[in-house]
C-alpha cells in the first residue's frame, strides 16, 4: 500500500485556511488531520468542533480528527456529526478498559471508524487489547500539544513491534499512522518499520515547495 500523507492544519495559516486546505489537496494528500486540543489533557488549547463543521465538507480529503482532550467519550459524537471520518482519542484519557471500548463503540455507532493513540511515554503494548475493534492506531512520536517539535526516535521500535504483532496476529485492517516531527528525514524510517499513514504539519504548511515536500514523503515511502 502507497504511504497515506494527513497535512496537520494546526500548522496551517488561519487567515488563509481554504487556500491551505485547497493547497493540500492539489498537491496529493490523502487525509485531512485536525488536532483539537482542550488545555487540560495537554497544556495548549487550539480549535474545536466549529472549525470542522466548517471546512470537513468543502474538499474530498478524509477529515482525521484527533482528540486531545480530556473525557472523549462525552465529545466524540459531536465531532463525527460536524464531519469527522476517522475519530481518534488517547488511552491516558481515559479511566479503564471498558470506558476504552464504549468510546470506540460510540464512535461505530455513528458510523465513522474509531482510532486509539498513544503517548511517548506509554509501551505500545497497551494498545494490543482494542485491536481488534479500531481501524487506526495514532503513536505520538513528539509530546502531544504543541507542533514543531523534534522526532522522539523511541517512536520507531514502537512502529516496529505494533507491525509485527498485527501481521502475527492478523489483523489486517488496522493502520498505522505516527504524528510529531515528520519530515523527509525521519518519514521514510517510520515507513520502514512499518507506518502506513504519515502526519505532516510544519514541514509541509508555511513552504512554497508544499506539493515537492509532499511527494518526497510519498516517493521516499
Amino acid at each position: 500500500m502507497a504511504t497515506l500523507i494527513a497535512p496537520s492544519l494546526l500548522s496551517a495559516d488561519f487567515k488563509h485556511l481554504e487556500e491551505e486546505i485547497n493547497i493540500a489537496v492539489a498537491s496529493g494528500a490523502d487525509y485531512l488531520h485536525f488536532d483539537v486540543m482542550d488545555g487540560k489533557f495537554v497544556n495548549n488549547i487550539s480549535f474545536g468542533l466549529p472549525v470542522l463543521k466548517c471546512v470537513a465538507r468543502c474538499h474530498p480529503l478524509i477529515n482525521d480528527v484527533h482528540l486531545m482532550i480530556d473525557n472523549p467519550k462525552k465529545y466524540v459524537a459531536r465531532f463525527v456529526d460536524s464531519g469527522a471520518d476517522i475519530v481518534t482519542f488517547h488511552l491516558e484519557a481515559c479511566k479503564n478498559k471498558i470506558e476504552v471500548f464504549d468510546t470506540i463503540d460510540l464512535i461505530h455507532s455513528k458510523g465513522a471508524k474509531a482510532g486509539l493513540s498513544i503517548k511517548p511515554g506509554t509501551p505500545i503494548k497497551e494498545v494490543y487489547p482494542f485491536l481488534g475493534s479500531l481501524e487506526m492506531v495514532l503513536i505520538m512520536s513528539v509530546e502531544p500539544g504543541f507542533g514543531g517539535q523534534k522526532f522522539d526516535e523511541s517512536a520507531l521500535d514502537k512502529i516496529y513491534y505494533l507491525r509485527k504483532y498485527l501481521e502475527n496476529n492478523d489483523y489486517k485492517n488496522v493502520l498505522i499512522e505516527v504524528d510529531g516531527g515528520i519530515n523527509d528525514i525521519t518519514g521514510p524510517k517510520c515507513v520502514k518499520d512499518g507506518v502506513d499513514i504519515l502526519v505532516a504539519g510544519s514541514y509541509l504548511f508555511g513552504h512554497e515547495d508544499f506539493k515537492e515536500r509532499l511527494e518526497k514523503l510519498k516517493i521516499n515511502g
